[in-house]
C-alpha cells in the first residue's frame, strides 16, 4: 500500500458552523476539524479527544453527549469555538501534514460578540492562529496544552488544571 502524499491530497473545506453568541467572551480556536469531527459534523468529535471532559472539568458540570449538549453547554459559559482554518491540504486527521491553509474570517464572531480572550487548543492551532488571522483579529491568543490523545504528556487532571486559568 502506497503512503498518501500530502501534494495529492485534495483540498478539504471546514464545514462545521462556529458556536457562538452576542454573550460569548471567550473564543477557543482549534486548527481543523479531525475526520471524526467531520464524520459527526461537530467539534471534537473523537471519543478520545478530552475537549469536552476538560471543559466539563472545569465548570464542574457532566460531560455533554449530544451536539445541541454540547452548544448548550458553550453558550452557557459565554464559549465560542472555532477553528482557524477554513480550508487545507491535510493527510487524514494530521496536523504537522497541513499544507495550502486559507484561514477561516474571525472577523463575524468578533464582531458578534464581545471576545475578551482567544484561545487556541494547542501549539498548531496557535502557530496557524498567528501566521493567518492575528493582525485581522487584533488580538493575542494563549496557548493551551492540546486535548488531543496526542499530547500524551498531559493528563487529564493537569489539562484541567491548566486550562481552568484561562477559561472561568
Amino acid at each position: 500500500m502506497k503512503a498518501e502524499k500530502i501534494s495529492d491530497a485534495q483540498p478539504v473545506f471546514h464545514e462545521i458552523a462556529p458556536v457562538y453568541d452576542k454573550d460569548s467572551r471567550i473564543l477557543i480556536l482549534g486548527s481543523f476539524p479531525s475526520v471524526k469531527s467531520r464524520e459527526v459534523g461537530f467539534f471534537y468529535g473523537h471519543p478520545q479527544n478530552r475537549f469536552w471532559k476538560v471543559l466539563a472539568g472545569i465548570f464542574n458540570v457532566p460531560v455533554p453527549v449530544t451536539i445541541e449538549e454540547k452548544k448548550e453547554m458553550l453558550l452557557a459559559h459565554r464559549i465560542a469555538v472555532w477553528d482557524v482554518i477554513a480550508s487545507c491540504r491535510i493527510i487524514g486527521s494530521s496536523d504537522s501534514s497541513i499544507k495550502d491553509v486559507v484561514p477561516n474570517d474571525l472577523g463575524k464572531i468578533l464582531s458578534g460578540a464581545k471576545i475578551e480572550r482567544i484561545c487556541a487548543n494547542g501549539a498548531t492551532a496557535w502557530r496557524l492562529y498567528e501566521k493567518y488571522t492575528k493582525t485581522a483579529a487584533g488580538m493575542e491568543a494563549v496557548k493551551l496544552p492540546s486535548t488531543s490523545p496526542a499530547n500524551a504528556a498531559w493528563n487529564l487532571e493537569r489539562l484541567i488544571a491548566c486550562w481552568k486559568t484561562y477559561i472561568n
